[in-house]
């Protein structure tokens, strides 16, 4: 099989370190993953500001526990931040785990499986636990601000009342993380469903259109029964362990292919500048909104009472199914065809997003606290508090490298 890129850029590709194939850095991927890093940074800050929060519990117990997503609501609201919001949740994880599937392939044929693992288990692993650890101080803003509080020890005593640990967004790496011990497996119990899943990828691969498809449908197939069975909204936990209820085959669904795709080099193939899915940008562009739109106005439809006899399940699942795929085409495409240039900028941004997404909630949930007070309009707090939290973990993050022990994990 086809080498693609090194095993450094499962998760958090350096620029100084990673090379596609041929030892060629590819641009676009690298640029892509820093971006969808700060997406998410993003996506975090300005929840607090989303015009339909979740009611407030007396206790950080009661259920249902909205507030491990809004850990901190400010009166202060912007509508546009609805859209915003429910724009990255249809895509931005998806194209998360595709992003890191790319690699896998090149890095257990490379390194052996036993290998594979022990670097992943230290990459993914060893953040996780600290993440999770240092979580409940992203969450103290929110016992704060409950009717009633006393202090940490309050804060404390409710905490492991819980039953779970939230982990925050560190639940991204530990599924990675258990994707990564997956493939791992089929690798070496199942080699000809891997070469037979990179022949069906590699030969979609060729047409963009026909591997937005078979992307869709995949999705579709894994997704919307789990979707109209246990909610589009539901997640499930144990321990520190948290996941969208709805959502884990889909994720595994979009990592799969891309361990097919990674099998083919991404500089002459779907990632390729001069490439079809480059060449149409502004057809996946268009697409990527049109797409998000038909979700969003069907979503409004359906919450407004207006056909109530149709089968809003299925439908709003194809619908998302379809807006996903669109998304994560219409990003690639841009940045496969606009990302031909290195800045210095961009760099230390993919440097560093690995550390960004680990420690930005923190950064979020405080901000937000510390804004409370002000007046300024929701817009505006959530621009604040999106810029603040992506410069202190960006600077964070930086300065937590320069560290050697560190620096080998992120």
């Amino acid at each position: 099989m086809t080498s693609v890129a090194s095993e450094k850029s499962i998760l958090a590709p350096s620029p100084r370190s990673t090379h596609a194939l041929h030892g060629t850095y590819n641009l676009a991927i690298g640029y892509l993953r820093a971006f969808i890093t700060l997406l998410v940074v993003a996506h975090h800050s300005v929840l607090a500001y989303h015009p339909y929060p979740p009611a407030r519990n007396a206790t950080l117990t009661a259920q249902p526990r909205w507030w491990l997503a809004f850990p901190v609501v400010d009166p202060h609201k912007w509508l546009g931040w609805t859209f915003f919001t429910g724009f990255n949740d249809v895509f931005f994880m998806s194209l998360m785990f595709f992003l890191s599937g790319l690699f896998v392939l090149h890095s257990m044929e490379r390194k052996g499986t036993g290998q594979f693992l022990r670097d992943r288990m230290l990459r993914l692993g060893l953040p996780f636990v600290v993440a999770a650890a240092i979580t409940p101080l992203a969450y103290y803003p929110t016992y704060l601000l409950l009717p009633a509080h006393s202090g940490i020890t309050g804060f404390w005593q409710q905490w492991r009342a819980f039953g779970d640990w939230p982990a925050g967004p560190a639940w991204f790496i530990w599924v990675l993380l258990v994707f990564d011990v997956v493939a791992a497996g089929l690798f070496v119990f199942a080699p000809k469903l891997i070469c037979w899943l990179e022949r069906v990828t590699s030969e979609a691969s060729d047409s963009p259109i026909r591997l937005y498809l078979l992307v869709a449908v995949v999705s579709a197939v894994t997704y919307i029964p789990l979707a109209i069975h246990f909610g589009a909204d539901r997640w499930s936990d144990f321990g520190p362990f948290f996941f969208q209820t709805s959502r884990p085959l889909h994720y595994f669904a979009y990592f799969l292919v891309a361990i097919g795709i990674g099998a083919v080099a991404m500089s002459r193939g779907l990632f390729a500048r001069d490439g079809k899915l480059a060449r149409r940008w502004p057809l996946w562009t268009n697409a990527m909104v049109l797409m998000y739109l038909a979700l969003a106005a069907a979503f409004i439809t359906m919450i407004s009472g207006v056909g109530k006899s149709l089968p809003w399940g299925p439908l709003l699942g194809i619908l998302w199914v379809l807006s996903c795929a669109a998304s994560c085409f219409g990003f690639m495409s841009l940045f496969s065809r606009f990302a031909t240039t290195r800045r210095a900028v961009f760099d230390s941004l993919t440097d560093n997003a690995y550390g960004m997404y680990l420690i930005h909630y923190a950064f979020v949930s405080w901000l937000q606290y510390a804004l409370l007070p002000a007046s300024l309009s929701g817009f505006v707090k959530g621009v604040l508090v999106t810029l603040g939290a992506i410069l202190l973990s960006w600077g964070t993050t930086a300065a937590l490298r320069r560290i050697p022990a560190v620096a080998r994990v992120i």
